[in-house]
């Protein structure tokens, strides 16, 4: 490079993950440094800042020699008052700097400035050449596969890319055999929290969606917020890339991606075969059973003898093709958190008693106890023609691409296996920090302090800790899915600003870079291990079996959130407050501090 000993330069860089183009990547010495030029700008934006921020994340997380690597983010606005190469405020990270501003005068100055001559150069021809494995997170994944890409484009490695396009071909396979058989199947998908389920089901919907015009294809979930997220973002990112009113983005998306509920009730309202063949249902084991279903449709509907469960019915629904169809069954353990959810195990009572000629295709690990309880799967496969299909797990967490040991984490903490819990935080700490605080302005601070870019934070809390208020945190708030997770930090309304809090409800099958997790007194410490609790009225009562279940499901979502890491904010208590009372909060703390220490 003119003026400079030596040097590579790279023009247009891509960043696949994000679908973006760096403008020049320059190796030079021991740094590579990320130019974005904003010509004839006479400002350094604070959108341009975060841009270049994000270039240089995204290689550091996900691309392999970038690991080692000096990261330098430059932001050339051309026509800007000179600042004389503003250093900004030195590293964000270990071997990530802080933009650097500069206008078009001071770029040559700055490279011979910052290079260090101590450290190892840069192997240029191997780091334009390193593998880049990108974890996208579920709304960056829904965008990608929605313009026709493939999950080996947004897995982060070899394992997951390997797992998820195994389960899709296996699922295809399945779909394409029913078609040319004339045959009906329905497919159960397992997998660890954070292993794609989701993001398995929306592939499947795609490419099968674009198969034929016979193979219409549907993803149905009956998580609202997960819908209303997702298609928002489709819609955003369409109307964006084409130039189309949103409108018409948002009615392409709607076809694809379908709350259950609607799906359901113009199935009720409408006797023929619904026009898709491949039916996507995501969280299969929130389905209803047929006392919350049948209380729904006395009510809402009108119809005071409906007697099905929602798997029934849904089944049934699929079934009035007269020649083929396909069902998928996305499953999740120990993730009921809410009544009248009836378990993976009405769906194969439904089979059983209803729709026996019903093919079944499962994941070997349906029968496990966080599934499936007391071995019920077994029984109920008695009498139909099933067959148990490995590709159909998915074992490999993408969520939390720094550690795929926090899922069994959480798992060991809430099955008061705290020794586990400990040994294994010491294992990925370094890579998934989990910081315990009394105090909620010191978590907000902590979880801003490790945030960087557009990485996305936000608060969280269990949907009955009713006596997180007195801080500040009112889990009966209602927020705005789309605009908590999507907007960005200017608006007030977004997760950004930690003034909205979301809840189990809100928030399973989204997630977050960085949480802060707040823990209320509904699940505390007695006698060494975890107690339950529900608030009615003015004091906390303990709820019965079901609603324990449910709240430790709670928990274990909340607790799976975060990508990156997480801040668990446990308050001082309240002395003069029975329902706040300290020993609630210390014990918690104490647990906590003991399985979070080195």
């Amino acid at each position: 490079m003119a003026g400079l000993d030596g040097g590579h330069i790279a023009f247009e860089y891509s960043i696949p993950r994000m679908g973006k183009r760096i403008d020049n990547v320059l190796i030079y010495h021991d740094c590579v440094y990320l130019l974005e030029f904003k010509v004839g700008a006479d400002e350094y934006s604070p959108d341009a800042v975060e841009q270049v921020t994000d270039y240089a994340l995204d290689l550091q997380n996900f691309h392999y020699e970038s690991r080692a690597c000096t990261l330098i983010p430059v932001l050339v606005a051309t026509r800007a008052t000179s600042r004389q190469a503003d250093w900004g405020t030195g590293y964000l990270k270990p071997q990530l700097h802080d933009v650097i501003r500069c206008n078009a005068d001071e770029i040559h100055s700055l490279f011979k400035q910052l290079h260090v001559e101590a450290a190892a150069p840069v192997d240029a021809l191997a780091w334009l050449d390193s593998p880049y494995s990108p974890t996208p997170t579920i709304i960056e994944a829904a965008q990608v596969l929605y313009q026709s890409h493939g999950v080996v484009d947004i897995s982060h490695n070899s394992a997951g890319a390997t797992n998820l396009t195994s389960t899709s071909n296996a699922i295809y396979d399945i779909a394409e055999r029913c078609q040319r058989k004339k045959e009906k199947a329905i497919c159960f998908i397992t997998g660890v929290p954070g292993a794609g389920k989701t993001l398995a089901g929306l592939n499947i919907a795609n490419r099968c969606h674009s198969f034929s015009e016979d193979k219409h294809a549907v993803f149905l979930s009956g998580n609202g917020p997960l819908v209303d997220v997702l298609r928002e973002a489709l819609a955003r990112d369409e109307k964006g890339r084409l130039g189309i009113k949103k409108t018409e983005a948002m009615s392409h998306v709607k076809a694809f991606i379908q709350p259950i509920h609607h799906f359901r009730d113009h199935a009720v309202e409408d006797e023929r075969a619904p026009k898709e063949r491949v039916a996507i249902f995501d969280e299969a084991q929130r389905a209803w059973n047929m006392a919350q279903l049948s209380q729904f449709m006395h009510r809402k509907k009108g119809i005071p003898d409906f007697a099905q469960s929602e798997p029934e019915f849904l089944i049934g629904v699929m079934d009035r093709h007269e020649d083929w169809a396909v069902i998928v069954c996305l499953v999740g353990g120990g993730q009921e958190i809410n009544t009248g959810e009836a378990g993976i195990t009405e769906w194969f009572r439904a089979l059983q008693q209803h729709h026996p000629d019903w093919k079944v295709y499962l994941s070997d690990r349906i029968t496990d106890s966080e599934y499936a309880p007391n071995g019920a799967v077994v029984d109920q496969l008695q009498g139909l023609n099933y067959e148990f299909i490995p590709e159909l797990h998915l074992a490999v967490s993408l969520r939390s691409y720094r550690s795929e040991s926090v899922s069994l984490f959480v798992k060991k903490l809430l099955d008061n296996d705290f020794e586990g819990a400990r040994e294994l935080y010491q294992q990925f700490k370094n890579d998934f920090p989990i910081y315990l605080t009394r105090s909620y302005a010191d978590a907000k601070a902590w979880i801003k302090d490790h945030a960087c870019g557009s990485e996305r934070y936000g608060v969280v809390a269990c949907s009955s800790a009713v006596r997180l208020k007195p801080y500040g945190i009112w889990v009966n708030n209602t927020i705005d899915a789309p605009t908590w997770f999507l907007n960005p930090k200017t608006d007030i309304r977004s997760s950004y600003y930690m003034e909205d809090v979301a809840t189990e409800f809100d928030i399973q099958g989204l997630e977050l870079d960085w949480v802060l997790m707040a823990w209320d007194a509904n699940l505390r410490i007695e006698d060494g291990k975890w107690a339950y609790y529900g608030f009615t009225g003015t004091k906390w009562n303990k709820p019965n079996t079901e609603r324990t279940a449910y709240l430790k499901n709670a928990y274990r979502v909340l607790l799976t959130r975060a990508r990156q890491g997480m801040v668990i904010f446990v308050p001082e208590g309240d002395a003069g407050d029975a329902t706040c009372a300290l020993e609630f909060y210390d014990g918690i703390y104490q647990c906590l501090s003991t399985v979070l220490s080195s």
